[in-house]
């Protein structure tokens, strides 16, 4: 895909737009949004990455957009695995209900610069060496195993990562949130607030799922621009759907599985790839290996969206079903 400088600049200035519209209209002015505002501008943001798919056909035609839909519906099922860490973490930390917009949003930048960062190294090294699909589908499938062994309980609880306990070591800490604030001036001397940890634990805390996410987009769309756009417009959303689904996750019984199965798929996916394209010496004399099927970016989208839709029912009537056996 020939992506000029300018589709670039383009992409940067709508993703700047969509974080400024954030903070200057919902989060600088502190509040606590209800349902009905949280699933407005979620409704509109899901729209917005939708439409973008559009734009993508318009500029490379259908087989890209396909590409960049599939990676947005995987980076956005990944995203609600992220919430609820950041519950967790909101949680752990306190924070006022009022001021966890601001709180999420700076988390989120961060979380972009990461990603962003991520996703250089991850094209550099796909277009480099071949082999790394083995090590990117290998560490998915493991990943897979381990998501679908893992659940979310209401009695876990959030370990500081080491860059957030640096932050704490290096600068000195106010006993308490002041307000909005993020640094304090205090007799002649500089303080960070519980809020600009929170915000680095909360980014921070993202590098974990990029780890898995990066791998998984790039085993749907070798294409850069298109990566960083799915990561990109399935984090801008977080902030609201953070305030809709609250409560709701853990409703969700069968997520995990869901993911794993997803994670499990792209990992064989990102292995039967390096099979085809194979460049290892000890592997058929490091040629490519002919005859290797592939499944195509078509039934990936299909496989991702039947998965999560099938776990969504399923999550959905276990709850209800648990629900009126309890009453």
């Amino acid at each position: 895909m020939d992506v000029h400088v300018y589709t670039w600049i383009a992409l940067i200035a709508i993703v700047v737009t969509l974080l400024a519209v954030d903070f200057i209209g919902h989060v600088r002015a502190a509040h606590e949004p209800t349902i009905a505002e949280a699933a407005r501008w979620s409704i509109g943001y899901i729209a917005l990455a939708v439409a973008y798919g559009g734009y993508v056909w318009w500029l490379g035609g259908s087989r890209y957009a396909i590409e960049y839909w599939a990676g947005w519906i995987t980076e956005w099922s990944l995203s609600l695995d992220n919430l609820f860490v950041f519950i967790i973490i909101i949680s752990a930390f306190r924070v006022p209900r009022k001021y966890q917009q601001e709180v999420l949003l700076g988390g989120i930048i961060l979380a972009l610069v990461f990603r962003f960062a991520f996703i250089l190294v991850g094209a550099s090294l796909v277009n480099r060496f071949a082999w790394i699909f083995y090590i990117f589908g290998a560490f998915l499938i493991y990943t897979a195993i381990a998501q679908a062994r893992s659940s979310h309980g209401e009695d876990e609880e959030y370990e500081e990562n080491r860059f957030t306990r640096l932050v704490r070591r290096v600068f000195p800490m106010t006993d308490g949130f002041v307000g909005g604030k993020l640094l304090v001036r205090h007799r002649g001397k500089t303080f960070v607030t519980p809020m600009l940890i929170v915000m680095i634990a909360l980014g921070s805390a993202d590098i974990m799922f990029a780890v898995d996410s990066i791998p998984a987009i790039f085993g749907l769309t070798r294409e850069p621009f298109l990566v960083f756009s799915a990561t990109a417009f399935s984090l801008l959303g977080l902030r609201q759907l953070y305030f809709l689904i609250d409560g709701l996750l853990e409703k969700l019984v069968f997520l995990h599985y869901g993911l794993a199965l997803i994670l499990g798929f792209i990992g064989v996916k990102l292995i039967l790839h390096a099979i085809a394209e194979n460049n290892l010496p000890f592997i058929n004399g490091g040629n490519h290996i002919e005859g290797v099927w592939e499944p195509s970016i078509g039934i990936s989208l299909g496989y991702i969206v039947v998965v999560l839709v099938a776990t969504t029912i399923a999550s959905v009537w276990y709850s209800r079903r648990k629900s009126v056996e309890a009453s």
